[in-house]
């Protein structure tokens, strides 16, 4: 019998079993020395075969350790991360929400009303400091003013708000007979300082940058005609109430004469005219005019709008003389004829955008609320090239009779008017 092994695997008995020779006496021990070999390759063969699959067990299960570790982990932070997602969440919702303070807090925050920054018929302006790094700025309410009509319009109005152009209501204060309304601080104050001659800043802003803030004006008082619940009527819109931040982007403030009315709703009724002469529309008067609406808002941005071009008040009321000339009016005459408008221009484009915006202004203000546009219609008309847009009807042709002289006219009508009460 042939003994037939597999020498591709034992090539050390191969040799041995050859040099023994198949014949010879020596091929028994031949014989028992290769079982021998054979047991000890076949337990060496074994033992290394078990542990490497021990080996591949333990590595197998070493990974699955480490990936069952790392999904707990992952899921922990995915845990944590979410859970400061939500607190950052309710912090940003609570700074929405306006916060009430204390007079002590008040006192704390004006450093004991250190820095004053303006006084107004309804109270007192002060800067603030919440933080090292968050200003505010403080109105101190009069207490011998109105019967806090204005504060609790403030409150509110502004706590519903949240627009890039209007100004943010941070908190307020009610303490006892003690009222006061603490907003953010803009350093550039209002663009009353930027477009009048007579604060030395009317040649501060750029034509381009002007184009911006009469846009972000629109949008904000388009916003508060249709992005909130109800309409909100600011009835006080002018270049006092419009603050400007760091970048001149602006911010509708003063909310004080607002009144909220239904969207629905096409005229609202009041006791008393209220707003500031030269921006209060001729309805809020006398209802020979129309009906008060949001319309009378878009009045004001219309002077506003002229102001800015023209860099002067469109009326002063320190001048006496009827005599003196009414911008609005001048300038709708200049474009009428076919006129350049006699105003600052530095460079290409400057022009346009002063017409643009001259244009716009004189559709703001035409006489009857009917005639004047929506403030989405004037934003689309803002953010147009203006090449399209066409001019109004004069606003001045249904003022009445007894007009001078088209090109040197007198004060607007509407200041002559009496106030007419009506009840609600």
């Amino acid at each position: 019998m042939k003994l037939t092994i597999p020498y591709i695997f034992f090539p050390d008995i191969k040799k041995k079993i050859e040099a023994a020779g198949e014949n010879s006496a020596n091929l028994a021990f031949s014989t028992s020395f290769l079982i021998l070999q054979l047991l000890n390759y076949i337990d060496d063969f074994l033992i290394t075969n078990v542990l490497f699959a021990v080996a591949t067990v333990g590595s197998v299960l070493l990974l699955l350790v480490f990936f069952a570790a790392y999904r707990v982990y992952s899921s922990d932070k995915a845990a944590k991360e979410n859970q400061k997602r939500i607190e950052n969440f309710l912090a940003d919702y609570k700074a929405f929400k306006p916060t009430r303070y204390t007079y002590a807090d008040i006192k704390r925050i004006t450093n004991e009303f250190k820095d004053k920054l303006g006084q107004g018929a309804y109270g007192t302006v002060f800067k603030g400091q919440l933080s090292d790094e968050i200003f505010v700025a403080v109105k101190i309410l009069n207490n011998s003013t109105g019967n806090g009509e204005e504060f609790v319009n403030e409150v509110g109005t502004m706590g519903k708000i949240h627009h890039v152009n209007v100004i943010r209501l941070v908190g307020y204060c009610a303490d006892g007979f003690r009222r006061a309304l603490v907003y953010d601080y803009l350093s550039n104050e209002s663009l009353e300082k930027f477009i009048s001659s007579e604060h030395g800043d009317a040649s501060a802003l750029s034509w381009e940058k002007l184009q911006d803030i009469a846009l972000g004006m629109a949008k904000g008082i388009e916003y508060l005609h249709q992005g909130c619940d109800q309409r909100i009527l600011h009835f006080d819109i002018k270049p006092h109430n419009i603050l400007l931040d760091d970048n001149f982007n602006p911010k509708i403030s003063d909310f004080g004469l607002a009144k909220l009315c239904s969207k629905d709703q096409s005229a609202v009724s009041m006791t008393t005219a209220r707003g500031t002469m030269g921006y209060i529309a001729p309805e809020v008067f006398s209802r020979n005019f129309g009906n008060v609406s949001y319309k009378s808002d878009v009045y004001g941005f219309g002077m506003v709008l002229l102001e800015m071009v023209g860099g002067r008040k469109t009326i002063d009321d320190k001048i006496e003389n009827n005599n003196q000339i009414y911008f609005p009016e001048w300038v709708y005459n200049s474009l009428d004829n076919g006129e350049e408008l006699r105003i600052r221009i530095e460079k290409e484009g400057d022009a346009q955008i002063a017409k643009k915006l001259t244009i716009v202004g004189l559709w703001c203000i035409q006489w009857h609320p009917v005639d004047r546009p929506s403030m989405n219609a004037v934003v689309q008309m803002l953010e147009g090239e203006g090449d399209t847009l066409t001019m109004p009807p004069s606003p001045f042709a249904s003022a009445g009779p007894g007009r001078r002289n088209a090109n040197m006219p007198g004060r607007p009508l509407h200041q002559a008017l009496e106030v007419i009460t009506e009840a609600e």
